[in-house]
């Protein structure tokens, strides 16, 4: 490749030439908690900023009238936002999927108005290693949480290659984020239809053979005769708190096992596990806490605005041969082994999901020093279930495992598609592979959102 017409050029020219602004989110006088309704034009918040996407968990969204008090702060395909606070690393580039979304108070947003930058080509160049180290390297200087601001932002350094080079970069590291994205997309239905089957027999009592199943009265209102009412302990063989060990093996810690954490939880359900942490750990603590198929982590600490505690995640056999060493839950989550006798795991994990959906698990939360945690006790004692009939539970399964092994197989495609696309990208931002003579299809828009 010809890299002498590749030009190093530094955010801040293309700001001073009009080509390019940036632009610091409303501030709080401006935009306040009471301006958030339940549904209206979605607000990207730091929390929602990924590596390159939108983090679509626990969206906040505005009014008609708000938007258009402070429409300065809609987006555009195209945009590049980030957070100003935290995990200043991270960005989101805007899609068409997502034009006309709202700038939340914590961010920034970069947005090119130049005819020789593709907005694609820049988030990529944003998600190299050496990128993301030098951001971070210039928000921390010793502070408690990196900050970043515009001076910062102005001093990127880009490597810009001419426009059609740039469009073949990002059209080849696009197919990969496309199948991705379509790929996530798939799980999520399948995560859907997996529910939707659960509230299907076992909330609204519409399981196979119901016509010919009369109503009866319970604790939890009428139920099908021939169900029981049991609360969760009931239901439980084993339940235990987890482990965090030690960096280091020591003569008392010398048992590595990963570790799942809460904030690993939504990404392992689709066997995606490459940020757990690998410790070292106490003998009893591997004897007593190692993950088993069929066991349930359940998240008793954590959360965030917006983000209630109580997260769960169902370990397969699939999940556990993601990992060359033991596996347990970290000590801000639970173990949760179901007895089988009584309630088949999969409709265990099921209710869970549920009762966080349906906002059951707040009940239970309890708001300490900015962390939310979970009355686990309190909620496994006083939280009544109906326990279907064996065969009934045995029926589930059979339609539900299908599904939850389907992800799993298609999370793991995901994670080779990934893998691919992160050793391409750092040769191609580079310019060490040549595309030159690629014949793709460039586009000029950035595509649709992906993971």
């Amino acid at each position: 490749m010809n890299h002498c017409r590749w030009a190093t050029i530094p955010v801040k020219n293309f700001v001073d030439s009009g080509e390019a602004e940036t632009k610091t989110g409303p501030f709080g006088t401006q935009l306040k908690a009471s301006d958030y309704v339940e549904y209206g034009t979605p607000v990207i918040n730091v929390r929602n900023i990924g590596f390159g996407t939108i983090r679509p968990d626990k969206l906040e969204y505005l009014a008609p009238d708000t938007v258009k008090r402070l429409s300065s702060h809609l987006l555009q395909t195209g945009d590049i936002v980030f957070g100003r606070k935290g995990a200043v690393e991270r960005h989101v580039l805007i899609r068409p999927g997502q034009n006309s979304w709202f700038q939340g108070s914590d961010c920034l947003r970069l947005r090119f108005n130049s005819k020789s930058i593709d907005p694609r080509f820049v988030s990529y160049f944003l998600l190299t290693d050496e990128h993301k180290q030098w951001i971070i390297n210039q928000c921390s200087h010793g502070a408690t949480m990196a900050s970043l601001n515009q001076e910062i932002i102005w001093r990127i350094n880009l490597n810009i290659p001419p426009l059609p080079t740039q469009r073949k970069i990002a059209g080849v590291l696009s197919a990969y984020d496309d199948l991705i994205e379509n790929n996530s997309r798939r799980i999520a239905i399948l995560e859907e239809m997996a529910q939707a089957i659960y509230r299907e027999w076992f909330v609204n009592f519409r399981f196979p053979g119901h016509e010919n199943v009369k109503l009866i009265d319970s604790p939890l209102g009428k139920i099908p005769d021939g169900w029981k009412v049991q609360n969760i302990e009931s239901t439980l063989s084993f339940q235990i708190g987890g482990g965090w060990g030690q960096e280091q093996a020591s003569p008392e810690f010398p048992n590595p096992a990963f570790v799942i954490r809460g904030t690993d939880i939504p990404d392992a359900r689709s066997l995606r596990v490459v940020n757990c942490p690998l410790r070292f750990h106490t003998d009893s603590n591997i004897r007593t806490r190692k993950l088993q198929a069929n066991d349930l982590v359940f998240e008793v600490s954590g959360g965030s605005k917006g983000q209630p505690v109580g997260r769960c995640l169902f370990v397969s056999e699939r999940l556990l041969r993601r990992f060359d060493n033991d596996l347990i839950c970290a000590s801000f989550c639970k173990l949760i082994r179901a007895n089988t006798t009584v309630l088949a795991s999969e409709i265990l994990y099921h209710y869970v999901l549920d009762c966080y959906s349906n906002g059951t698990i707040e009940q239970y939360e309890v708001q300490s020093t900015g962390i939310k945690n979970f009355k686990f006790t309190v909620f496994i004692e006083k939280e009544l279930l109906s326990i279907p009939p064996c065969n009934l539970q045995k029926a589930f399964v059979s339609n539900v495992r299908p599904i939850l092994e389907t992800i799993h197989i298609i999370g793991k495609k995901n994670e080779i598609l990934r893998s691919t696309r992160d050793l391409l990208l750092p040769k191609l931002i580079s310019g060490q592979l040549d595309v030159e003579d690629l014949d793709i299809d460039i586009g000029e828009q950035p595509v649709e959102a992906t993971t």
